[in-house]
């Protein structure tokens, strides 16, 4: 045990851990069972080309904060930190559910995103505390199998409140299980915090959110409503490229970086952090685009777009469980390879999908996925904080996190604005500039809203979205591949020795 955690403090840890859990459940909510209603969403508000908006808003608002509320809570202990993710995300939920424009809903999911930044490596960092490195491995394999469990009740309830209810309630949900998990945490979570002097590198902040704005903005609307070739292009590329070197000075010469570069020295972190950047994309790009795929290529209802994605949700948790036990035994670097070959099995499934073959084959795919999402997120997670001290071990594990979350800011920016400019380039081919645009294919996701169009704009429109789709199942591939790659220069030895010390 760490010194931050005294031993009579021990019989809190049930109460803590199930607080925790309740935590990883309104992560799991969130990443399925928005991305099952917002088609729905997109057919009540409207605004098809802001579609990836609502997804990267979000990511990049988490991406963004996530290291600044590691270094806080390295500083301030655990429990500030995650009270005040649970109540920022609490307040962007209840406004996202009330929210009558895309506009609206955008600025919502900005607030739910900066809580979530807080919110995210809290949870995993308070098991890294109160557990020793041998009890991380089991305890980390039923975190994630928590988050996967109840994954699974994302799309179905996605589903029910689209098909049922109001896809409002998505968000309104959240409120009575983040109270809960808020009320655990402060009333269980004991911690003995010896504040010392340290400064917040603000500056690097800044530049961080700077550089990742500006480059979210490329990927989304570049060939949309930006030309790749116009100055205001250029200008982005600038201040992207600006942003990014002066980050990279600052980090250097502060004293106390919000990403401190000795980190990236150990080679597990680095190759993790790194491939965490890949399979982030990845993660995106099925979760986010897989209901669009479904009921504006397929033509089904939001419950079967639910289920395609609830299978990632069963993957993931029996992934983990094994994870937490084989990584004992045969080491992280085995434990993440068979993760990363099984998103490439999911990965080519997705690159073969097709309408013809139904909804069976889009879920199957998504199982591999979870799986390949469940061992590596497992192995990774353990192998940093065996890795890593107390008063880095917030940052350490905040890194990675800020890895996986800044591939899907880039994964779903990059993703959206492909399929935007596929969809565009349908309209353009077709000569239907006039008569539609990209944000006419909210009429494909609102069922009986397809009747507004006519025979040649629905089949151009459908082409255009499984085109652009189709795409981005190419780049799952490649994204896929490279992870595998990575995880194979792992040390080969080293993680067994690392995780049996006590």
């Amino acid at each position: 045990m760490n010194e931050h955690w005294i031993k009579g403090k021990r019989l809190y840890r049930p109460f803590i851990l199930v607080s925790v859990m309740l935590a990883m459940f309104l992560s799991a909510i969130e990443a399925t069972i928005v991305a099952t209603a917002m088609p729905t969403i997109v057919a009540d508000l409207g605004g098809f080309s802001l579609y990836s908006w609502v997804f990267s808003i979000y990511l990049l608002t988490s991406a963004a904060t996530i290291l600044i509320f590691g270094k806080l809570a390295d500083i301030y202990g655990r429990k500030p930190i995650f009270v005040i993710g649970i109540l920022l995300f609490l307040l962007g939920s209840t406004l996202s559910g009330f929210s009558i424009t895309m506009y609206q809903l955008i600025g919502a999911r900005f607030i739910q995103g900066v809580g979530a930044g807080a919110l995210m490596p809290m949870a995993t960092t308070i098991v890294g505390d109160i557990y020793n490195k041998q009890e991380r491995a089991k305890v980390q394999g039923y975190l994630s199998a928590v988050w996967g469990i109840s994954a699974v009740s994302g799309p179905l309830l996605g589903g029910l409140f689209v098909d049922l209810l109001d896809w409002r309630y998505v968000f309104w949900m959240n409120i009575p299980l983040g109270l809960l998990a808020m009320l655990g945490i402060i009333l269980f979570l004991r911690e003995d915090i010896m504040k010392q002097p340290q400064s917040i590198d603000y500056k690097g902040s800044i530049l961080l959110i700077v550089t990742i704005s500006s480059l979210v903005f490329i990927f989304v609307e570049g060939g949309v409503s930006i030309a790749w070739g116009s100055i205001q292009m250029l200008i982005l590329l600038s201040i992207t490229a600006i942003a990014c070197g002066l980050f990279y000075i600052q980090q250097k010469s502060v004293a106390e970086p919000m990403m401190p570069f000795e980190i990236w020295r150990h080679e597990v972190i680095r190759i993790a952090n790194i491939t965490s950047l890949l399979t982030g994309m990845i993660l995106i790009g099925v979760s986010s685009y897989l209901p669009a795929f479904v009921q504006g290529v397929m033509g089904k209802s939001a419950m079967v777009a639910g289920f395609t994605l609830t299978t990632m949700s069963i993957g993931w948790p029996i992934a983990s469980v094994v994870a937490g036990r084989l990584l004992l035994v045969r080491g992280y670097r085995v434990t993440s390879l068979l993760g990363g070959l099984s998103l490439v099995v999911g990965s080519f499934l997705f690159f073969m999908l097709s309408p013809e073959r139904g909804p069976i084959w889009a879920g199957t795919g998504s199982f591999f996925i979870g799986v390949g999402m469940g061992m590596t997120s497992t192995a990774f997670i353990v192998a940093i904080q065996s890795s890593t001290a107390w008063n880095i071990r917030g940052i350490a594990t905040a890194a990675n996190m800020f890895m996986r979350s800044l591939g899907s800011v880039l994964g779903v920016a990059l993703f959206g604005g492909l399929l935007n400019s596929e969809i565009n380039k349908y309209i353009r081919t077709a000569g239907l500039e006039g008569q539609i645009n990209v944000d006419s294919t909210d009429n494909l996701l609102g069922g009986e809203q397809s009747a507004a169009l006519s025979g040649q704009e629905q089949v151009i429109l459908q082409e255009g979205l499984t085109s652009g789709l189709h795409h981005i199942y190419v780049s799952l591939v490649i994204l896929a591949i490279m992870s595998v790659m990575l995880i194979y220069f792992m040390p080969r030895d080293h993680h067994k020795a690392s995780v049996r010390e006590s």
